[in-house]
This record gives structure tokens, sequence and C-alpha cells, in this order.
């Protein structure tokens, strides 16, 4: 009692130990996904935050051109009033600084279509205003008139001019601005993203390490109770043996007699065969004697004998005629029992075709001459199937039975039909017919030796016929099986396993 519940307990605990590895194997691939997730949020933060620090340098940028063009203005003004070249330092380093910022803010916004369109009508626009304040310098050094050389720097497009200068670069500042809004915003999502992403792992690396802890205590104490059972089955395990020694040698006298007793069976099974057939034919000598002398007592005394007494000779002749039909079907049934099974694969309609002609001329073993009479008045169907995989031999014998059988309950209707083909829906071969039918109360006697549904008035048989059909089928490991309605003919079905 003791080694069927440590095995469960064994088994529960490689259960456990399998859904615990499991469990730890999905949380490492969680942290290595968020840790992944995690890096690349810190590089989307990283990204976003170069990009808000460029746009505040190309703000800069812009404010670096703006004060330089102011005090490119500033100098000039200084020494148009004063003639003072001192007053011309700022104007001088503007000059000098102002290509390189524009060119700056030209590498800095290359990505920007309208940015490098504003920077064309800024350095278009600062190059007519340093020209014009150039202009001014030359004429204030040749000596015109200080009034002349004012007016012809304060007055005219020049405020304009500074005044389109100073709507440009706030139009580059309002986009640059725009632009920092919504990198600030992404900057500010991509952090806040991070830190959750990064917290997240943080409590996935700490509840895998719980887990892992908690699984090395239970993977502890799975090994204490392994030892503890392996000591138990340790100490049972010479009563196991010995337990199986005494199985071994119950096994062994088992298998003796069932031996013994499969010989006996098959012997007998011989004797009982041999008997049967021994019978058989012994039986069919004092039945040829009767019919024979019938026969002669009919012929030769026909006048001697008057019509109750010919009556009587018919019926004697009648009987011997069934009897050694019936010897017939059992020797049928006998040799189909004894006959060795060959299965190959053939075209079941074409047996069936085959079964229908000799039925016509009746010399099919089902029949007689008088079958093959009610045979040419029978309308057959005979379909196209799937290949049938069996012994055709003994299929043969199982359709020359079903199929006499069908003709011989349809021969009292006015236009009998038996038809034979493969149904789909159920994957079984069928034979059909529009004849008597039988009551289904009675359908499990249908396939047992001697059990006949109608009377031998109404029709003959030797009810032995549906009996070998069922022994065919069963040798087959198929299934034969039939649906009927009385007065409205037979369906019977059969497989081959």
């Amino acid at each position: 009692m003791t080694m069927p519940g440590n095995a469960g307990k064994i088994k529960a605990q490689d259960t456990r130990r399998n859904t615990l590895t499991g469990l730890l194997l999905v949380a490492i691939l969680i942290v290595i996904v968020n840790t992944w997730v995690a890096f690349r949020s810190v590089g989307v933060l990283v990204d976003n935050e170069r990009w808000v620090q460029h746009t505040l340098q190309v703000i800069n940028q812009v404010e670096l051109i703006m004060s330089a063009a102011k005090d490119a203005e500033t100098g000039n003004r200084g020494f148009l009033i004063t003639g003072e070249d001192t007053y011309l330092v700022p104007y001088t380093e503007a000059v000098k600084e102002l290509p390189g910022d524009l060119n700056t803010f030209q590498t800095l916004t290359a990505d920007n279509a309208s940015q490098q369109a504003r920077l064309l009508e800024m350095r278009a626009l600062l190059e007519q205003r340093l020209s014009l304040l150039a202009q001014g310098i030359q004429r204030r050094r040749e000596g015109s008139p200080q009034d002349e050389v004012r007016l012809l720097v304060l007055t005219g497009t020049g405020k304009l001019e500074m005044d389109h200068v100073r709507r440009v670069a706030d139009a580059m500042e309002a986009e640059e601005q725009r632009l920092l809004t919504i990198r600030e915003a992404a900057a500010h999502r991509s952090s806040l993203q991070a830190r959750g992403t990064i917290g997240l792992a943080s409590a996935l690396d700490l509840m895998l390490l719980v887990m892992i802890f908690r699984h090395l205590g239970r993977e502890r104490a799975l090994r204490l109770e392994t030892e503890r059972v392996a000591a138990e089955l340790a100490v049972s395990r010479e009563a196991v043996e010995a337990k199986s020694t005494e199985l071994t040698a119950l096994n062994r006298e088992l298998e003796e007699r069932v031996r013994i007793r499969t010989a006996e069976l098959e012997t007998t099974n011989r004797e009982l065969e041999a008997f049967s057939y021994s019978v058989s034919h012994d039986l069919r000598a004092p039945l040829r004697t009767i019919d024979g002398f019938s026969l002669a007592l009919e012929e030769d005394y026909t006048e001697a004998v008057d019509a109750t007494g010919k009556d009587y000779i018919r019926r004697v002749r009648s009987g011997v005629q069934r009897m050694g039909q019936l010897i017939d079907a059992l020797l049928q049934l006998s040799r189909i029992t004894r006959a060795d099974l060959v299965r190959e694969e053939f075209d079941m309609a074409a047996l069936a075709r085959s079964v229908v002609a000799d039925l016509q001329i009746g010399t099919s073993k089902a029949g007689s001459g008088e079958m093959g009479a009610l045979a040419t008045s029978v309308s057959f169907v005979i379909d196209d199937g799937p290949v049938a995989n069996g012994d055709p031999r003994l299929i043969r014998v199982a359709l020359e039975n079903l199929l006499g059988n069908a003709v011989k309950f349809s021969s009292k209707v006015g236009e009998p039909i038996v038809q034979f083909g493969w149904d789909d829906g159920v994957s079984a071969w069928f034979i059909r017919d529009n004849g008597a039918g039988f009551d289904m109360f009675y359908a499990d006697r249908l396939f047992t030796a001697f059990n006949r549904l109608h009377g031998d008035k109404d029709f003959k048989g030797s009810g032995i016929g549906l009996a070998t059909v069922a022994r065919v089928i069963g040798r087959h490991h198929g299934r034969i099986w039939a649906d009927s309605v009385i007065g409205s003919g037979a369906t019977f079905w059969f497989t081959l396993g």
C-alpha cells in the first residue's frame, strides 16, 4: 500500500516542479522583454532630449544672427554720426560672423524645408542691408555731408528691410518654438515611459528573485521527500521482488493451462467439423435412395397409385430435396468456418454483377432453376463503389445469399427491383429490395441458423443463408445489420473490417 501512495506523491512533485520551472522561464522571458523595452525607452528619451537641445540651439542661432545684425546697425550708426573708426568694430565683427552664423543655421535646419526657405530670404535681406550700410560708410569716408549720409542709411527702405528681417527671424523662432513644444512633450512622454518600464523591470526582477527563493525551498523539501520515499522503496523492494516471482510463476502456470485448453479446443473443433462433415455426407446416401425410389414409384406405378398416393409421393420427394438443400447449406457453412481468409483488393460492384449474372441463369450456388427464373423478372441496379479489401471467394458466398434472398422475397410484387451499392453516409455496402420485408421486432433473430421470419409455404428456404452471411462478415471483422418495413422491402447493410 505504500508504493502507490509514494508514486502519487512523486508524480505530484514532478508536476509541481515542471510548473515552477515553466513559471520561472516565463518570468525570465518577461524580464528580458521588459529590459529591452526599458533600454529602447531610454534610447527614445535620449533621442528626444537631443532633439530638444537641437531646437534650443537653432533658436539660439537665430538670436545670434539677429544680434550680429543689430551690432552691424549700431556700429554703422555710431561711425556715421561721429566719423570715428572705433565705432566700426561691432560692424566689422558682425560682417565677419554673419556668414558663419547663417551657414550654421543652414546646417542645423537641413531637415526642415520651411526653415531653409526662410534662410534664403534672410540671406538676401541681410546682404541687401549690409550693402546699404557699406555704402553709407563709403560716403562718410569720402566726405559727403553728414545729413546726406544719415538720410541714405536711416531713411528709405532701410527700416522696412530691418523690419522684414525681424519678421523672418520671428517666423524662424516661431517654427522652432513649435517644434520645441512637440519635442519637449515627446521627451516628457519618453521620460515617463522609461521610468515606468524601468520600475516594472525592477518589480519583475524582485518577483523573480522571490520565486527563485521559493523554488529553491520547495526543491529542498522535494529532495528530502524523495530521499524518504527512496528509503521506503528500498525497504519494500524485497517484498516487491517476492511478489514478482510469485506472479511470474502464476503467469507460467496460467500460460500452460491456456495452452492445454487451446489444444483441447482445437482438437474438439476438428472433431466436431469432421463429425459434421461426415454426418452431412452420410446423410446424402439414404436421401438419394429415398428420392430415387420415390421417383421410380412416381414414374413406374403412376397407374397403380391414386391421386392421394401421388400427392404423398410428391411430398416425400419435396421433403427429401429440401433436406438435401439443408445439408448443402450446412456444408457451405462448415467450409466457410474452416476456409483460410486471404485478403486482397477487389471491385465489389463487379463481383455483385457476376453474382447477378449467375442468378439469372440459375447456376449460382445460392439458387436453382426456379431462382434463375425469378431472377430474370427482377430489375437489378448495381452502383459502383470504392475498392473493397477482403476475401472475394467468401464475399461472393455472402452476396449470393443476400442477392438470392432479395430476389426470393421480392418475387411476389408486380415490379421487383433489387439494388446494390455503397452509401457514403453510413460507409457501408447495401442490398435493397421492394419485397415482403419483415417485422423489425424479430431483427435480432435474422442471422441465427434455422431461424426464419417467413413460413415455408410463402418463401422456401433452409434458414442457413443469413447465418452464413453473418459468419463471412464476422471473419472479416465487419458488421451486418438490416432495416425493413413489412410490405415495403428490406435493406441489408454490411461493412468489412
